[in-house]
């Protein structure tokens, strides 16, 4: 079967085609600047790439550029599937989700608890559905693989009614990517993931810890948005709720503004005007002062986590570094866990230097009970994997 994974944002659709029989990639592209003036639509097709400069004017077209590219490559005729990257399952999602009108009402449900990610993942299901309605497609939610978070984890102390006629509750995001490095560690180890205790560090610009329990989320960083826990390029992470009362008083700023500012100018930005890792450990070997705060308070609340994680577990059979920063950064990695002895967690200089790695390499020390470990996160085949088995489990309706 090939399976078409697709990613629609706002102004853009990441698409990559997979022939599931073989493992393989077949095709990937981008298409952007959807509904600019000067629109781009980028496309790999095994040896070949493809690059179309012209006006994107909505997702149906973006979408049907797709299909095109694929079809001249002789690629679309034995399409079986569709699968959707969800941000936001809410509390009805638990599982990926073969789609019909009922599921993509559902899923525009949850737009109020994702404003910024839901209604793009909406519009890409509905222009796919529209153009081949032949195909089963398939929604996989970032949130899924943390609906196995215990109420201890996910509940927050505020009032029930909150909660119950709101939804306000920790569900946490890159469920596909801690499920897949998941997967891929306990394989390294030999051992069936169910058997199995993981800390996992998806560190990018976007970025979440996750404390996995035989296999299964038990507590994670992100909470009712992507924008609690660690500090990320952009997003602030953990902060007290009162500096949003505090800076709409004394800065006489509106709430949609803070909120903006929280997401997109606060994080690694926010500290030192830079959300690139490499610019910002460049600038610290030179002696920038904001550019060693930043990577300091980085590296020190993933420390925080890793921690507080080890004690929520009870101790664990391996700690998992992956996504752009946490598979590329020696730095942040020896940050992270430089005198985490006592905790058990040791590495090794020489293994540590590794970036980019093709697969799992295990850089602790002989010395470390934990096991610590580099892997590569493949979220689109996470999600290609996750729709062949809600299509061989559940035929689709429509």
């Amino acid at each position: 079967m090939h399976v078409l994974v697709m990613n629609s944002g706002s102004s853009s659709i990441k698409y990559e085609l997979f022939d599931m029989d073989h493992a393989t990639t077949l095709a990937s592209g981008l298409v952007e600047r959807i509904g600019e003036e000067r629109g781009r639509a980028r496309h790999h097709l095994g040896d070949d790439e493809v690059t179309e400069d012209e006006p994107i004017p909505d997702h149906d077209d973006g979408f049907r550029r797709v299909v095109a590219a694929l079809d001249r490559a002789g690629l679309g005729e034995e399409l079986g599937a569709i699968g959707h990257r969800v941000v936001h399952g809410g509390e009805r999602f638990a599982e990926p989700t073969v789609l019909d009108d009922d599921a993509v009402e559902g899923i525009r449900a949850q737009i109020p608890l994702a404003p910024l990610h839901n209604p793009a993942n909406v519009t890409g299901i509905e222009v796919a559905r529209k153009l081949r309605p032949d195909l089963p497609q398939v929604a996989v939610f970032d949130t899924a693989f943390h609906r196995t978070m215990p109420p201890h984890a996910h509940r927050y102390a505020v009032p029930v009614e909150w909660y119950e006629r709101h939804g306000v509750r920790r569900y946490g995001f890159h469920g596909t990517s801690h499920a897949f490095v998941a997967k891929q560690a306990a394989h390294h180890l030999g051992r069936p993931l169910e058997e199995v205790d993981l800390i996992t560090l998806h560190l990018g610009n976007g970025a979440s810890a996750t404390a996995i329990a035989a296999g299964r989320s038990v507590d994670t960083s992100m909470g009712l948005s992507p924008l609690e826990g660690l500090v990320m390029g952009t997003r602030s992470g953990d902060l007290d709720p009162a500096v949003v009362f505090h800076v709409q008083r004394e800065a006489g700023l509106e709430p949609a503004e803070v909120e903006r500012m929280l997401n997109k100018q606060s994080g690694l930005k926010g500290l030192c005007g830079d959300n690139d890792l490499r610019e910002i450990e460049h600038r610290a070997e030179a002696g920038d002062a904001d550019a060693i705060l930043a990577l300091a308070t980085y590296t020190h609340r993933v420390r925080k986590y890793v921690g507080a994680y080890l004690a929520a577990l009870g101790g664990a059979d391996a700690l998992v570094f992956t996504a752009g920063v946490g598979e590329n950064s020696p730095e942040v990695r020896e940050r992270v866990l430089s005198g985490l002895e006592p905790l058990g967690i040791s590495i090794d200089a020489e293994r540590n230097a590794v970036r980019a790695p093709e697969g799992v390499v295990a850089i602790h020390d002989q010395h470390s009970t934990l096991s610590v470990l580099v892997v590569p996160t493949d979220e689109e085949r996470e999600i290609a994997e996750q729709t062949v088995a809600a299509v061989t489990e559940q035929p689709s309706t429509g």
